[in-house]
C-alpha cells in the first residue's frame, strides 16, 4: 500500500527520524491559517507547498489547468493562497502519470529548511528495501540525493553505496558510522546520521514496510540530519497488524477496478493487453499470461478467483474484466481441486445468462475433478463459450480469435 509523503513522514517521526516539518490542506480556505500556525511552530517564514498524490517527480510535473509544478516555495505567506491556489484541485503530470494527470486532493505546505548558517546544505538519497536474492534488509544510499537514482545509477554508479542488515540483529552501530563515513559527514552532523539511520531502519521493520525511499535526506546548514521527502509502501499483508496505517489508504489513488475487485475479494490487477484472464491459484495466472503472449494476444489483466468460483463470483469477475474496452476475448483457466470443475463451469453458465451478453468470445479451459461433466456444460450451453482440455488448444482458439 503506497502512502502519501506527509503520512510517510508522520510515521517515521514516530519512529525518532527527524522530519521537514509540515502542514496538510484539501481546501484553500485553510491555507494560510495552517501555514500561520506552521511558523508558530517552527518559525520558518518561507514555505514549500507540495501536491500530495502517488507519483514521484512532482517537482519536475507540471498542473494542467494553471501550469504550475507539482512543488513550488512560496516566499512569504502572502504568496501562500496564490501558490496552494495553483496546485490544489489542479491534475498534476509527471513523469510517472502515464501521460495523464492526477488530481490534486491534498497540498503539504512544509517549513523551508534551506536556510542560512555556517555550512553549507546537502542532499543524500536513502532508501531501505529487502533484496529478496539475498534474503536481507538493504540500505542503499548516495551522496547525489535530489536527483533520480536511475540517473545516478547509470551515469555514476561509483557513488552508490549498499549496506546488508542481517534481520537477526538489525542495524548495528559501526554500520550506521559506516554509512555517515562514506557520506563524508564529520562533527555533529556525522552523529546525527548514525542516529538518523538507526531510527530510520528501525521504522521500516516497526511498520512492516516494503520500502522507504527518502530523496533526498537533507544534511542542514546547522548539521541536522532530516527527511525532506518520504516515500512509503507497506506491506498490504502485514495491514492487520496495523490498522492505523490501514486507515491512510487512499482509495482515490488508486485503479477504481481494481479497488472493486479488492472489495469483491479477487485478486486483480489491470493490464495494457486485450485478452482477460480469470484463473484460480497466483501460479496458473501467471502461465496463462505467459500461453495468452505465446498465442500472439497481450495479457488484459491478472485475476486470481481464488478457490471459489460460483456464479456469483465468475458475474463479478466478467463485469469488472468487461469494464475494460480493450478486451477482445476472455481465458478462463480453472484447475479442478479445491472446487469441482463442473461447479466452475455451471457457475460460468449462469452468470452468462445472467448478464443477458458478453460481447467478447470466452474460452474456458477446465482440468481436474469432474472436468469431462464440466465440458458437457460448456459445450450444450448454446452460448458464445468454447470449452478447451488442455492449455495449448485453449491458447490455440485465442490465437485463432485475434486473428
Amino acid at each position: 500500500m503506497n502512502l502519501h509523503e506527509y503520512q510517510g513522514k508522520s510515521i517515521l517521526k514516530s519512529f525518532g527520524v527527524g522530519i521537514q516539518e509540515g502542514v496538510v490542506v484539501d481546501n484553500l480556505e485553510d491555507a494560510v491559517t495552517k501555514a500561520k500556525e506552521l511558523t508558530e511552530k517552527t518559525g520558518t517564514s518561507w514555505y514549500v507547498v507540495k501536491a500530495q498524490i502517488h507519483a514521484g517527480g512532482r517537482g519536475k510535473g507540471t498542473v494542467q489547468e494553471t501550469g504550475s509544478r507539482g512543488v513550488v516555495l512560496a516566499k512569504g505567506i502572502d504568496k501562500v493562497e496564490e501558490t496552494v491556489k495553483g496546485i490544489l484541485g489542479g491534475h498534476l503530470e509527471t513523469l510517472q502519470t502515464n501521460g495523464a494527470g492526477k488530481k490534486v486532493n491534498k497540498v503539504l505546505i512544509a517549513e523551508d529548511v534551506y536556510y542560512p548558517g555556517e555550512s553549507e546544505t546537502s542532499e543524500i538519497y536513502m532508501s531501505v528495501l529487502l533484496d529478496r536474492e539475498k534474503g536481507r534488509n538493504v540500505i542503499m544510499y548516495s551522496t547525489e540525493g535530489g536527483m533520480d537514482i536511475e540517473h545516478v545509477a547509470e551515469t555514476t554508479p561509483h557513488l552508490i553505496f549498499k549496506e546488508e542488515i542481517d534481520p537477526r540483529l538489525g542495524v548495528q552501530g559501526f554500520q550506521a558510522r559506516k554509512i555517515a563515513f562514506n557520506l563524508g559527514l564529520s562533527g555533529k552532523a556525522f552523529k546525527e546520521m548514525t542516529k538518523f539511520v538507526s531510527a530510520l531502519y528501525n521504522a521500516y521493520v516497526g511498520c512492516d514496510a516494503a520500502m522507504f525511499e527518502i530523496n533526498p535526506v537533507l544534511k542542514t546548514s546547522d548539521d541536522k540530519i532530516i527527511a525532506v521527502d518520504a516515500k512509503v509502501t507497506l506491506d498490504g499483508n502485514s495491514l492487520f497488524r496495523h490498522p492505523d496505517y490501514a486507515a491512510m489508504r487512499d482509495k482515490t489513488e488508486e485503479d477504481p477496478t481494481e479497488v472493486e475487485a479488492g472489495e469483491a475479494g479477487l485478486n486483480f490487477v489491470k493490464l495494457d493487453g486485450n485478452v482477460a484472464c480469470m484463473v484460480n491459484g497466483a501460479g496458473l495466472a501467471m502461465a496463462t499470461m505467459d500461453i495468452i503472449k505465446q498465442s500472439g494476444g497481450n495479457p488484459a489483466n491478472f485475476l486470481d478467483v481464488g478457490g471459489t468460483a460460483d456464479a456469483e463470483r465468475v458475474e463479478k469477475a466478467f463485469s469488472i474484466i468487461l469494464k475494460d474496452p480493450n478486451v477482445k476475448a476472455i481465458l478462463i483457466n480453472i484447475f479442478g481441486g479445491i472446487v469441482r470443475c463442473d461447479r466452475v463451469a455451471q457457475g460460468v453458465v449462469d452468470a452468462y445468462k445472467n448478464m443477458g451478453n458478453i460481447p467478447v468470445p470466452i474460452i474456458v479451459r477446465l482440468q481436474g475433478t469432474n472436468a469431462v461433466e464440466a465440458k458437457k456444460l460448456i459445450d450444450e450451453s448454446g452460448l458464445n463459450v468454447h470449452s478447451a482440455v488442455l492449455l495449448q488448444e485453449a491458447a490455440d482458439k485465442v490465437k485463432a480469435i485475434l486473428a
